[in-house]
């Protein structure tokens, strides 16, 4: 063997290197990456000569190589999240002399797919696990290609995501209502190590107060009046091995900023009603739009409790902070709403654009998304005109910075438009409710609502 081999030219053993394996990657103890074939590069879109000594985790997503050369412990059909696919990737440590010196990893399935069609055995065994990732899937519903924008501030904060992912760290996104704090939480869990595991959402200010302590930590059966038979687990239950989203984290009580402390610091939660506590391994991303610095003014948050949370800040900027990218989000709602609702709209009238580029955006990308969805059933033609938008767009001083509510803005345009469509369709309550892609009941529902029978 070593004879035949002393045969082989060095080109000869390079072609073998290049093709024996679809996508392969050779690290240093370091990290770095010392070789990485043609395909591998290919697939990466990246040019070989300018990411050799580029260490592994800035070149290829999600990658585990620089730990398996530094613990010397293999990894072995692991699953890894690169562009939008699951792929089964080998991770090899390297030794010499006793030592690891490095590690080279290969990619042998581009996608589950491909794994289903082995045997069925591993068939069977793939069956269940792709089903547990459907589920992760389904909780996990953006990355961070569903950010968009090319403004600097989305730019830096897409960077930042990249750059902090990996690590355990918790992390405060702060932003007003509508600027899109979930999309980020949840491109934060899935280009994490725990991407595999579980992400979990709470809305700390949609359940009632008393309600709020089972709903984190769960209860054990006969714990209360009412209490399910078995018992119930809690989000932090849930959530164990993977990511906890605390949403509205501004609006918790004190006495649960106190139990949500104590959880974090110690790394154990104690059921309602349980004898004992019992260890859980979680991530924190919370979010809030409230005034956390006042509110510690005020006793009504925890100090203790926000340096916890705000170990990595994030500040999502305002859509009127970022006006050059509502173009791009102009083209995305349009092409998302068209599609659902069969309408042909190609684009906004210059008029209109001006007249975007110039409101005030006081409900951000989430109060666009609604306009759009009113401009595009209101529009008879291919292109949105000024005709189409809401009344109280044609005026930025309708409702000043500040002034106004999301809510109340989002249920004024709400009422607006079905006033506009009430006009255009004679007052012909079940064409204006086809027109707006609403039920007869929800459309009798809204126009008690606001008035308008």
């Amino acid at each position: 063997m070593i004879h035949a081999l002393s045969k082989l030219s060095v080109d000869t053993i390079e072609t073998i290197v290049e093709n024996a394996f679809e996508w392969l990657v050779v690290v240093d103890r370091e990290g770095l990456i010392t070789y990485i074939n043609k395909n591998y590069c290919e697939f990466l879109g990246v040019i070989r000569d300018e990411v050799i000594g580029v260490h592994v985790s800035k070149v290829i997503e999600n990658s585990r190589m620089h730990i398996v050369a530094s613990t010397g412990k293999e990894e072995i059909a692991d699953l890894q999240y690169i562009k939008g696919n699951y792929m089964i990737a080998n991770r090899i440590p390297i030794f010499s002399k006793g030592e690891v010196i490095g590690a080279f990893g290969t990619v042998f399935f581009r996608d589950t797919q491909a794994w289903m069609k082995m045997n069925s055995h591993v068939k069977s065994l793939l069956s269940k696990m792709q089903s547990y990732i459907q589920d992760l899937d389904r909780s996990v519903k953006y990355s961070l290609d569903d950010i968009l924008g090319t403004s600097k501030q989305i730019v830096s904060l897409k960077e930042k995501v990249k750059m902090i992912a990996a690590s355990d760290i918790s992390i405060l996104i702060r932003g007003e209502s509508g600027t899109g704090k979930e999309l980020f939480a949840h491109s934060i869990h899935q280009l994490s190590n725990r991407s595999h595991q579980p992400f979990v959402k709470i809305n700390c200010a949609a359940i009632p107060e008393h309600l709020l302590e089972s709903e984190l930590f769960g209860y054990e059966e006969g714990a209360f009046t009412g209490a399910k038979k078995g018992g119930k687990k809690g989000k932090f239950h849930l959530a164990d091995g993977g990511t906890l989203f605390l949403d509205e984290v501004g609006d918790m009580p004190l006495n649960m900023q106190v139990k949500l402390l104590r959880a974090l610091q110690e790394g154990e939660i104690e059921s309602v009603g349980a004898l004992k506590p019992m260890n859980v391994d979680v991530r924190i991303i919370a979010a809030t739009n409230r005034p956390l610095e006042k509110m510690m003014e005020e006793k009504r948050f925890r100090e203790d409790l926000f340096y916890r949370i705000n170990v990595v800040p994030f500040q999502i900027p305002s859509l009127r902070e970022r006006m050059e990218d509502i173009p791009i989000l102009l083209d995305y709602f349009i092409n998302k709403i068209t599609r659902k609702s069969g309408k042909r709209i190609h684009g906004v009238s210059e008029d209109v654009s001006e007249l975007l580029q110039t409101y005030s955006w006081p409900g951000n990308i989430r109060e666009l998304e609604n306009v759009m969805e009113a401009a595009i059933h209101l529009t008879n033609g291919e292109i949105i005109t000024v005709e189409s938008l809401p009344d109280y767009i044609h005026d930025s001083s309708v409702y000043p910075l500040g002034k106004r509510k999301l809510k109340e803005i989002l249920d004024e345009t709400e009422r607006r438009v079905l006033q506009q469509s009430l006009v255009k369709y004679n007052h012909d309550k079940l064409l204006a409710a086809k027109a707006l892609g609403i039920s007869k009941s929800t459309m009798y529902e809204k126009l008690k609502k606001y008035g308008l029978e």
